[in-house]
């Protein structure tokens, strides 16, 4: 829904605030209905004026903030409002504010949040739904910034591992490509004048320079149209699925993804069962922020087989998704009565698998790239030179 900033006075002096509403006319409505005298009114240009909106890491600094000062007793608006004023990012800030209002006129803190769904998700807003409930905002709100802040990490941790080898492989890439343009036509243009067949090294070079140099055009705009391609394609739905089905298979980094995933969806249930959600509105949940496929439709007939009266670890099981561990985990924890203790602890084991898997692949992969560099820029310098000392050979 469209954003108005107004500007209205008190005795403290002009203050601005943002209200929602289908258009101007229905804004002025609105605050006219508050008793609100406002001063000027326009639609909100923050979001282009400032930028992009909160990150993640935003949104945890948020919650974890608001923790605290809700766990000291303060009111619910209050920190609101507090929050609205230190919170740097102007988009965010301006959402905070908007929630405060839609709190003040009545609404429930989480459907406030739900009128903000590009920052507040729907595991966030019935968390926090729960927490309103059952009267523990507090606990809620820390176990939100624990849950975020360890999914948090874990995203980190697997992009700072592919930092480095996508560094390597874009200078490999740019090295031979600048060989191939550059460096490699001075020595075809010195080899025509041999009379001499050339080595068949030498050949595929010259033949790869010469393609390069005639169609630069298929270097270097292919690569970019099937990558956008291949986004839009992913975009489909059929298209996530087939796509999400081929990297769970892949060899060494399916087993990774799989990993991931078990995490997050262990993690996410752990901390939606411990804070009271019902367990199929927390499966629908996870199933949504799965970010896999894969394991989306499994939790979703999952579900359908609970409904018809079935626990939770005999349908995950059926699906042939999750190891067999993990299953058997979450039925002693079915049977013990801590479910939401036990798919914690999956969790951290699996973090702990993540750690060790990303590591492991790091420190292989870094070392084959580098092989695989020495290797494609030997063979040019190689075949580039075999030539010359054939040549050499005949003079002698």
């Amino acid at each position: 829904m469209p954003e108005f900033k107004y500007k209205y006075t008190t005795k403290a002096g002009t203050k601005e605030g943002i209200i929602e509403a289908e258009n101007i006319e229905q804004a002025k409505t609105m605050l006219n209905r508050q008793h609100i005298k406002y001063t000027k009114i326009s639609p909100n240009s923050d979001m282009v004026l400032f930028g992009g909106g909160p990150t993640q890491k935003d949104v945890v600094i948020f919650t974890r903030q608001f923790a605290t000062m809700i766990s000291a007793g303060l009111p619910l608006v209050q920190c609101l409002s507090i929050l609205a004023n230190s919170t740097e990012n102007r988009i965010f800030a301006r959402a905070i504010s908007s929630v405060k209002q839609k709190v003040e006129t009545g609404d429930t803190f989480a459907d406030a949040l739900r009128k903000h769904p590009d920052i507040f998700d729907e595991l966030y807003t019935n968390m926090i739904e729960a927490g309103e409930v059952g009267g523990i905002l507090d606990k809620i709100l820390i176990r939100l910034a624990e849950y975020m802040e360890k999914a948090m990490a874990l995203k980190g941790k697997v992009k700072g591992a592919m930092v480095y080898p996508a560094a390597i492989v874009t200078v490999a890439v740019a090295v031979v490509i600048f060989l191939l343009i550059f460096v490699i036509p001075m020595f075809g243009t010195m080899f025509s004048d041999f009379g001499q067949a050339l080595p068949w090294p030498t050949q595929v070079v010259l033949g790869a320079s010469n393609f390069v140099i005639a169609r630069w055009y298929l270097v270097f705009v292919m690569p970019v149209v099937v990558f956008f391609a291949f986004i839009k394609f992913r975009a489909t739905e059929k298209g996530m699925i087939i796509t999400d089905r081929v990297f769970i298979k892949l060899p060494v980094l399916g087993e990774l993804i799989q990993k991931i995933a078990v995490a997050k969806f262990t993690r996410t249930m752990g901390t939606l069962i411990a804070s009271g959600v019902p367990i199929i509105e927390g499966l629908t949940i996870t199933a949504k922020t799965a970010g896999q496929k894969v394991i989306e439709q499994a939790v979703l007939e999952v579900i359908d087989d609970i409904k018809q009266g079935k626990g939770l670890s005999e349908p995950l099981k059926e699906q042939g998704v999750f190891p067999i561990m993990v299953v058997q985990m979450i039925e002693v924890g079915e049977q013990t009565g801590a479910l939401d203790a036990m798919m914690n602890k999956i969790a951290d084991f699996y973090d702990n698998e993540v750690d060790t898997a990303v590591d492991a692949m790091t420190s292989l992969l870094e070392p084959a790239l580098m092989v695989f560099l020495g290797v494609v820029v030997g063979f040019v310098v190689v075949a580039m030179y075999m030539p010359i000392f054939k040549l050499g050979e005949v003079v002698g």
